[in-house]
């Protein structure tokens, strides 16, 4: 059902829909993402390196307690490889891919040299709300690991909850065209025979593990991993817009 209407990259009129079984939402058919991508990353995105610090605290305490941290892993729709440097410089065995994006930071670990590789874990952070078409999406990165970690944020199930003027639209950028309820992504998840496990806001798991949720429960108990827990991002991780607009969905 129609949800609102966003003036995408300031021009063009959009209709939002709702699914009412889920609560997903997503716009009318999405015509001007060709020219959405003429950079592959939008220059609003000021918090790129900010994320990419967070994650790459957060992501090797996921691995340590339920990965083995010994084999291969894989970002998609991994941007320059920033995220992919700073696993490496970790010690994590990290590659790169991205269909759409120059690999700057990550040069030699590409992993189209990787033939028929399955990779223990896929990490995908802000990557879902950009998928045009995310069963298909979704169904490809499963064809490079049995479990995935992202990040995107969710939106409340009812519409009453939901500010129109909420930035994660991003209707500047023209980018965000999946926006998921936590009731959309249990869904796919049992459509993909996977589990899902979630902090309820930003930080999400598929996977065919059965897992303790400890720490996806109690991330706030880590020092690294707290701000993870915030509603929103606040102001240098998020996207500037021509209203200034910082908003947070707390």
């Amino acid at each position: 059902m129609p949800l609102v209407e966003k003036k995408i990259l300031n021009k063009y009129s959009v209709t939002f829909h709702r699914c009412e079984n889920c609560g997903f939402v997503q716009p009318d058919e999405p015509f001007w993402l060709q020219e959405a991508y003429a950079d592959a990353i939008s220059d609003m995105d000021t918090g790129i390196l900010e994320r990419n610090r967070k994650f790459s605290k957060v992501v090797p305490l996921v691995i340590k307690y339920y990965f083995n941290k010994s084999e291969k892993f894989i970002d998609y729709g991994a941007g320059y490889g920033v995220f992919v440097r700073m696993m490496r410089d970790r010690g994590l065995d990290f590659y790169w891919t991205d269909e759409y994006c120059e690999n700057i930071f990550a040069k030699r670990f590409d992993a189209k040299q990787l033939v028929h590789q399955k990779f223990e874990l896929l990490t995908a952070f802000e990557v879902f709300e950009h998928l045009a078409d995310p069963k298909a999406e979704i169904a490809k990165m499963c064809s490079f690991s049995d479990s995935i970690l992202f990040s995107t944020n969710l939106i409340s199930y009812k519409k009453s909850e939901i500010d129109s003027n909420w930035w994660y639209f991003s209707e500047e950028t023209g980018q965000h065209v999946a926006l998921y309820t936590q009731k959309s992504l249990e869904i796919l998840a049992e459509n993909l025979g996977m589990n899902f496990y979630t902090n309820g806001h930003n930080f999400h798991l598929l996977t065919k593990k059965k897992i303790n949720p400890w720490f996806f429960n109690g991330l706030k108990l880590f020092k690294n991993a707290s701000l993870l827990l915030k509603n929103s991002v606040n102001k240098s991780e998020g996207y500037t817009s021509d209203r200034n607009l910082y908003k947070t969905d707390s």
